[in-house]
């Protein structure tokens, strides 16, 4: 019989981000070495396992939510590796999910839209919430916008009933049409429910997008939820990786690993336009449709039936760039996510999204994002075998 290396796994089964992170483990695992794993049924911010106070093993990856468990953790004289924001042990090293990528996603998301409100729907409980939605604070202030907070009290956390009302009662609050970023899918759940339950039309007066793209989750929710999709498969590669070199005596600080998201997954409950102008409506319609077929400008002013320096001038009134701008955008989220989420040639890509040379996609790839589409495929990979 094989005397594999017993792990233990503190991370929550109970949702989609986490259940993520486990496969990232698995996947590691798959490509390098087996361990023996000892994994608990766990919900977000649960106590730790009764067995962890006897255990004895080589190392843990843990989320880290609460004081509990970072009691626990501090007892046992082994690796540790821990996945949350909490920062609850700052001596450990750690892997998380960028927050400030998330932030700018959702940003980029409703700025698209032409919405100029904007409302983040938080959960204090939980640093990483927190950070989240500071970061969403200062992404938009960067924007020329301020951002509504929702405030709970300690009493919405108990009560689910009430906590439906209390979101209802603070929507009611806000210039209409706005958007909403919640902290994770659950609590866009709860506001899609509030909407529903005081009548708020969504998504023309509330757009509600989400964070882990819980699909069963999101496609349960009425509308179905938008969401942005965090790196959880290659956060627990990360997060195993960094695991083995601590058990087989490597040396790793107190270091930090953040992991970029990959994209939104938009559904019914931010699809809208939030721009008051028809024939800007349209062209965005339009852009929307067949950016990726190399469209121009002069294709886009012909089917908003306006002058071209009408709809120029319309364009950046409201939505604060230009028809290229918008088409190059559309091209460059489609390229994104092939990068990401394929194997596709880079000319296969340009092909695909409009671009007639792949030396010019690379120009504006770089350009626009900051990176050359290759580092940005590597850095966005579901898994990075070898690390």
């Amino acid at each position: 019989m094989l005397n594999l290396p017993r792990v233990a796994l503190l991370i929550e089964t109970s949702n989609g981000y986490g259940r993520g992170l486990l496969a990232g483990v698995y996947a590691w695992m798959r490509e390098n070495q087996g361990w023996s794993v000892y994994l608990a049924e766990q919900g977000r911010g649960d106590r730790p396992p009764p067995w962890l106070r006897t255990w004895k093993g080589a190392g843990v990856i843990a989320r880290i939510e609460n004081e509990e468990i970072a009691a626990g953790i501090r007892g046992l004289d082994v690796p540790v590796v821990d996945m949350s924001a909490g920062r609850l042990i700052p001596e450990l090293p750690w892997c998380e999910i960028d927050e400030e990528g998330i932030a700018r996603l959702a940003a980029e998301h409703f700025l698209s839209r032409g919405f100029r409100s904007f409302a983040y729907c938080g959960d204090p409980r939980f640093v990483w919430s927190k950070l989240r939605g500071d970061a969403f604070d200062r992404t938009m202030k960067h924007a020329g916008h301020t951002v509504h907070h929702y405030e709970p009290t300690s009493k919405a956390f108990e009560d689910e009933d009430l906590a439906m009302d209390c979101i209802g009662e603070w929507l009611q609050t806000l210039p209409l049409p706005v958007a909403v970023f919640t902290c994770y899918d659950i609590r866009g759940r709860q506001v899609l429910d509030a909407c529903r339950r005081f009548s708020i039309n969504v998504p023309d007066n509330v757009a509600v997008l989400g964070v882990d793209n819980d699909e069963l989750l999101c496609s349960l929710a009425f509308p179905p939820l938008s969401s942005i999709i965090p790196n959880a498969l290659r956060t627990g590669y990360k997060a195993a990786a960094i695991l083995h070199r601590l058990m087989n005596g490597g040396a790793v600080g107190p270091e930090g690993h953040l992991i970029a998201p990959t994209g939104v997954t938009t559904r019914q409950s931010t699809d809208v336009l939030a721009v008051e102008d028809p024939s800007v409506a349209r062209a965005v319609r339009y852009i929307r449709e067949h950016a990726c077929e190399g469209i121009s400008v002069d294709k886009v002013v012909k089917d908003s039936g306006v002058s071209r320096r009408l709809l120029e001038n319309r364009f950046k009134k409201q939505l604060q760039r230009s028809p290229h701008e918008e088409i190059t955008r559309v091209q460059l989220l489609r390229v994104k996510e092939l990068l990401a989420h394929t194997d596709l040639p880079l000319a296969e890509i340009a092909e695909r999204t409009g671009f007639r040379y792949v030396e010019y996609l690379s120009a504006v790839f770089k350009q626009k994002v900051g990176v050359p589409p290759g580092r940005y495929r590597t850095e966005r990979r579901p898994v990075k075998t070898r690390e």
